[in-house]
């Protein structure tokens, strides 16, 4: 079970590391557009607002990187439950605030890693 919960909690870093890319250096471009569903000028007018989020999402996969590497394991299982948390709440209020959809593509393997995380403990 512990094996599973840190793919997940692997998996939710990386797909964070993809919003990074995303919001910071795709976002006026036409990939990030089309998954954003904006036009060039709404692109343009966001794009320093997008860049600082992103920066947040790759400090949320740094963290959840560190809880996986970290010693020892008490403290390793602290940084998991305190990233995955913090997934979690930014999830749900870009589910309430933007788009239910975030909940499931950002919250979903987050969840799920916490849910396995501490079956794991």
């Amino acid at each position: 079970m512990a094996v599973l919960a840190n793919i997940l909690i692997a998996l939710t870093a990386l797909l964070h590391v993809g919003f990074l890319v995303l919001e910071m250096f795709l976002w006026t471009g036409p990939q990030g557009r089309k998954v954003f569903r904006m036009t060039p000028e709404q692109a343009e007018a966001t794009k320093v607002l997008a860049a600082n989020q992103g920066l947040y999402n790759g400090f949320l996969a740094a963290g959840l990187v560190w809880s996986l590497v970290a010693s020892p394991p008490e403290f390793a299982f602290q940084l998991k439950l305190f990233f995955l948390v913090c997934v979690i709440v930014a999830a749900i209020y870009g589910a309430w605030s933007v788009k239910p959809r975030i909940l499931l593509v950002q919250g979903g393997p987050a969840i799920l890693a916490l849910v396995f995380t501490v079956l794991a403990s």
